[in-house]
């Protein structure tokens, strides 16, 4: 037979690998997707409440060790028991029928109860494709290379709930990672972090060579330390940098609004961090935490990226364009092009970790155009960030009490 290899992106997602086999002998024919990535920092867990027919055709991508649920039906497909896979939510279902009636002559031959009762799960699960009422499909992965479709991009979709979290020491094993080592040597002090760049070894997101990864600890005025790190590739020219927080997650949440009235706002430095999303309510607009990692920038430079992500969506180019997409997408850049230019718009970053930064060019007094609040973080927020379960006060009397 003869295995093709395709090399695609998926829109507001990432790169991945479909492979598709097929024999002339006996028309037998398989197809499986890999990510053409590595295994993100983050878990991810897609939720959506499935409401209409529209709904069972929104693309999916299922990696071998992502997790698909039905809580309804109390249906799962767990872990490594089928092959990575790019469909629909009606494909998974009808994978999923397909291999519970595979089986079924079998088991009404030794025990018809069992098959009876089958049967009857196998009607519940077609009479889904149907919606004739709502219910919730939830797919978790441990390696953060799943991804479900949102049909109204980039703009929110109340339906989908994308949440990411930190892997467990047991899913971290499950996905081959080591664990963390206990005895590491102690670092450095920050004073020295601060006068060197530190460098090490790492393989290059695109091509997969040897590259080096420098880091640096910076004092950003009026805030706080922060790292950058930057990844140059000698072999393919891509580069690709980070920022990430010095400090630890601040006691509230920070919210923070510019109205933005001239030009020269544009120059003003941005920092947003992986935990920050961004919201522009005159253009409809939102990006939710992890898009575009965290970023220090100026904020022309930070709408460019926002500008580039949309753009590079293939469904806006081509033949195969839907034309009602297309015109959506070039509206919305034609708006975004207005607001760097002279359009008055607000731009809000919500950070619930409190890590991100926004450039007030009259400090040290108050900025008129720019208002910074803080909030107490709601269960989810605390939730996505990990600190429900994070107890950092008496933990070893707690524990010792616990045994």
């Amino acid at each position: 037979g003869v295995t093709r290899l395709l090399l695609t992106r998926i829109p507001f997602f990432k790169e991945i690998i479909v492979s598709s086999f097929a024999c002339p002998s006996c028309s037998w024919s398989n197809t499986e997707i890999q990510s053409a990535g590595r295994i993100q920092e983050r878990g991810v867990r897609y939720t959506l409440a499935v409401t209409s027919r529209q709904d069972m055709n929104r693309e999916v991508v299922k990696t071998d060790c992502a997790t698909a649920q039905i809580p309804e039906l109390d249906f799962e497909i767990p872990a490594f028991t089928q092959k990575g896979v790019l469909t629909t939510i009606e494909g998974i279902i009808d994978r999923a029928v397909a291999g519970l009636e595979q089986d079924q002559p079998l088991r009404r031959a030794t025990d018809e109860e069992v098959a009876s009762k089958i049967d009857e799960f196998i009607g519940k699960l077609k009479q889904l494709k149907e919606v004739h009422s709502s219910f919730t499909f939830v797919i978790d992965d441990p390696s953060g290379n799943s991804f479900v479709e949102n049909p109204h991009a980039p703009q929110k979709d109340d339906a989908l709930v994308v949440t990411r979290y930190r892997r467990t020491p047991q899913q971290a094993a499950m996905l081959g990672l080591e664990g963390e080592e206990s005895d590491e040597k102690p670092a450095d002090s920050a004073e020295d972090l601060r006068n060197e760049v530190l460098q090490f070894n790492t393989n290059c997101p695109e091509c997969n060579a040897p590259a080096n990864t420098n880091m640096k600890l910076v004092q950003i005025p009026h805030f706080k330390e922060v790292v950058i790190m930057a990844t140059n590739c000698d072999s393919c020219g891509h580069r690709t940098n980070e920022v990430k927080s010095g400090g630890a997650i601040e006691p509230q949440g920070t919210r923070i609004t510019l109205r933005i009235t001239d030009p020269s706002d544009m120059t003003r430095d941005i920092l947003k961090s992986e935990t920050c999303s961004v919201e522009i309510p005159e253009l409809e607009f939102e990006l939710g935490m992890g898009a575009l990692g965290g970023k220090f920038t100026t904020l022309e430079g930070l709408l460019k990226d926002i500008g580039d992500l949309v753009e590079r969506n293939p469904f806006t180019l081509g033949d195969s364009s839907a034309p009602r997409k297309t015109g959506k997408l070039q509206e919305f850049i034609r708006k975004l092009q207005e607001v760097k230019g002279k359009a008055t718009a607000h731009f809000i970053m919500d950070d619930p970790a409190g890590n991100s930064y926004l450039q007030n060019v009259y400090a040290p007094e108050e900025d008129p155009e720019l208002r910074v609040e803080r909030y107490e973080r709601t269960f989810e927020q605390n939730e996505d960030l990990g600190l429900n379960d994070m107890k950092t006060e008496g933990y070893e009397a707690g524990g010792a009490s616990g045994r």
